[in-house]
């Protein structure tokens, strides 16, 4: 659908209306979008596909802060982009991204599937589609679109360490397919190069630490306490105890310990690849 000023707002999609409230503004403090992308770091073009509604996966924190900066609107834009984003995550895990968001460091188990930060859009497409077999395409790209944009954590000019140990068993089981798996372990690799992420394998042969352990993050604050976030039958959820803290951190210890190092989990990674391309 074109996007023009005699749309009914109801017909709007949620990026299609931050765009018409970029362009109203911008008008009413008389900037061309090009004197807007100049002053936000971004280019005429780039302006012109938010105002479209047309800029995918959505327009970036970086450029709605610029425009509350530009335009003296407080947090105006940067709340209504943050709300987008949350819109398309599950009700229960917004307040774990709301901490991710402000962490030193996280430190992640996965045990079945790679944990979403680190995931491919095929890969998280397929993980989608085969958990919501009955949603509409839009619904399963707005999620897809969602768990991508977490990557923009590692953006800001202090991201947090991200270490992540991830059973064996999410690099063998096969999601979509195995050209599908073969893109994930690529990325996986050049995830690990970043000077902001550690990532290890825990194998197989590892036995009893990993087998019965349920996947789990832990997220460190630098004022703050350690918050746990697990999965469960309804839902993830947060907790703050200090025994249930300090539960996990002595379980991610021991996974890490009986983990393969980081060269050794980036060479079984690499093996992988080639066999799903053989």
């Amino acid at each position: 659908m074109a996007l023009d000023e005699t749309t009914p707002p109801e017909h709007l999609n949620p990026l299609q209306r931050f765009g018409r409230d970029v362009r109203q503004v911008r008008l009413a403090r008389k900037l061309t979008q090009k004197h807007l992308g100049t002053a936000t770091g971004y280019s005429e073009g780039y302006v012109s596909k938010v105002e479209s509604g047309t800029m995918l996966p959505r327009p970036s924190q970086k450029f709605a802060k610029g425009c509350d900066r530009v335009f003296g609107t407080g947090e105006l834009f940067a709340g209504l982009l943050r709300r987008i984003d949350e819109g398309d995550h599950p009700s229960w895990f917004v307040p774990y991204l709301n901490l991710e968001r402000k962490a030193a460091r996280v430190l992640d188990y996965s045990a079945n599937l790679v944990m979403g930060m680190l995931q491919t859009e095929p890969y998280a497409w397929a993980v989608f589609r085969g958990s919501h077999p009955r949603e509409d395409v839009e619904l399963i790209e707005g999620r897809v679109a969602a768990r991508l944009r977490r990557r923009e954590l590692f953006e800001v000019e202090s991201p947090p360490l991200l270490w992540v140990i991830l059973h064996e068993a999410c690099l063998r089981t096969v999601v979509g397919d195995a050209e599908v798996m073969a893109g994930q372990m690529e990325y996986l690799l050049t995830a690990a190069a970043s000077p902001h992420i550690d990532l290890q394998v825990l194998p197989f042969s590892a036995g009893a630490p990993g087998a019965h352990t349920r996947p789990f993050t832990l997220m460190t604050f630098e004022k703050s306490p350690t918050v746990l976030y697990a999965d469960g039958p309804q839902g993830g959820k947060l907790y703050d105890s200090d025994a249930t803290i300090s539960l996990h951190l002595d379980s991610y210890d021991r996974l890490r310990a009986h983990a393969l190092s980081p060269g050794g989990s980036l060479a079984l990674i690499k093996s992988l690849m080639k066999e799903y391309r053989s």
